[in-house]
């Protein structure tokens, strides 16, 4: 790669990183170009180079979001609780050692709510938005197995998953807040009548 490339992906990385502190901070309709363009300490016109607008730029980072929360409920070697158990240990790891991490659920979590947005990214969104209902037949394996509790499995997968929402938002805000222990979640979906 050469040194030309490399600086400007290194000044895409840094508006990206910009934009994202901003949009989480105070919105995306508060967010203006000129605060992040000041932000990446570049001029408007470099960011244009990178981003034809602001939309653009939110669009990137939507992209960008929905391809890293990808998550595939296809282990057939664990059991469900083993697998949920990995599952948490990988966020926690990525949103404890990756300040960027934690501020894209925030994203995530908000652009549900917003209107304006092409409709190829809604899809995306809804995609990603269906971790929830993923999640129902590992629970229900689970519960088969006696190994996660008993209750309505649609109820405890959005416990479970907002429990984690929750915890990457905070931490998005407040990041020298400790990361939570993987046990304290998994207890959510913890059959402690047979552990």
């Amino acid at each position: 790669m050469s040194l030309r490339h490399e600086q400007k992906e290194q000044r895409k990385a840094v508006i990206l990183t910009s934009a994202l502190d901003l949009f989480i901070r105070k919105g995306y309709g508060e967010t203006k170009v000129a605060d992040i363009a000041k932000a990446a300490d570049m001029s408007m016109g470099l960011l244009f180079h990178y981003f034809d607008s602001k939309e653009k730029l939110y669009e990137e980072l939507i992209r960008i979001g929905c391809e890293r929360l990808k998550m595939d409920f296809h282990f057939t070697d664990e059991s469900p609780l083993d697998t949920f158990k990995v599952v948490v240990e990988e966020l926690f790891n990525m949103i404890c050692t990756n300040p960027s991490a934690a501020k894209m659920f925030v994203l995530m979590e908000n652009a549900q709510h917003l209107e304006h947005l092409s409709e190829d990214l809604k899809e995306m969104l809804a995609e990603a938005d269906k971790l929830i209902k993923r999640s129902i037949p590992l629970i229900e394996k689970g519960q088969l197995l006696g190994e996660i509790r008993q209750g309505n499995p649609e109820a405890l997968a959005v416990s479970f998953w907002c429990s984690i929402q929750g915890i990457a938002q905070y931490i998005a805000l407040h990041p020298e807040t400790p990361c939570p222990n993987t046990i304290w979640i998994l207890s959510i979906l913890e059959n402690k009548e047979v552990n």
